[in-house]
């Protein structure tokens, strides 16, 4: 019976060690070099550098239409990608981008449309959305958008030109407080 049984741990023990391969002659170097290039090309990103990040259309009138390009290079290390450009408002548009990845050392632009809408100083924000290390970069507009001549300065219901102007008093009307005065 002793037999037997060292009989048996013997032959396991060698089937166990002859299914065995070293893992190291199994690893092919085709991909050990494949994913160490992967692993540097992703730290590798573009880089948008702008030729204004900020445009002042100065003082314009109400509902004028302007517009700017803004014009950026790729001085990243791998191509640049927009997958979008979007404003803060409905009143700026930005548009005629390219979808087309741009390569390192490449410039491109975009233009951003404005309508005048609004009052007084007006600052709108302009998203781009990239493939960049932050994923979205941002410009600037800005205009002083002057009063609309034609169209009369919002006025006051309450107060009639000439009419004198009284506060209005506010009273309590709980119970067992009828009377008082409670502001």
């Amino acid at each position: 019976m002793k037999k037997l049984i060292v009989s048996l741990s013997v032959l396991g023990l060698i089937a166990f060690t002859s299914c065995k391969d070293n893992a190291a002659q199994k690893i092919d170097e085709t991909n050990v070099a494949a994913a160490a290039e992967r692993d540097a090309n992703a730290t590798k990103y573009p880089v948008m550098e702008f030729d204004k990040t900020d445009h002042d259309f100065g003082e314009i009138e109400a509902h004028q239409n302007v517009e700017t390009v803004f014009t950026y290079k790729n001085v990243g290390q791998a191509p640049l990608v927009i997958t979008n450009i979007a404003s803060s408002c409905g009143c700026t548009v930005p548009q005629d981008w390219s979808k087309e990845p741009l390569a390192v050392g490449e410039t491109g632009q975009f233009t951003v449309k404005f309508n005048g809408s609004g009052s007084n100083k007006v600052s709108k924000t302009v998203t781009i959305t990239a493939n960049t290390e932050k994923g979205k970069e941002m410009v600037k507009i800005s205009a002083f958008v002057k009063p609309d001549p034609n169209k009369p300065a919002p006025v006051n219901p309450a107060v009639q030109p000439g009419a004198a102007v009284t506060p209005v008093v506010k009273s309590s009307t709980q119970p067992g407080h009828e009377g008082h005065n409670h502001d």
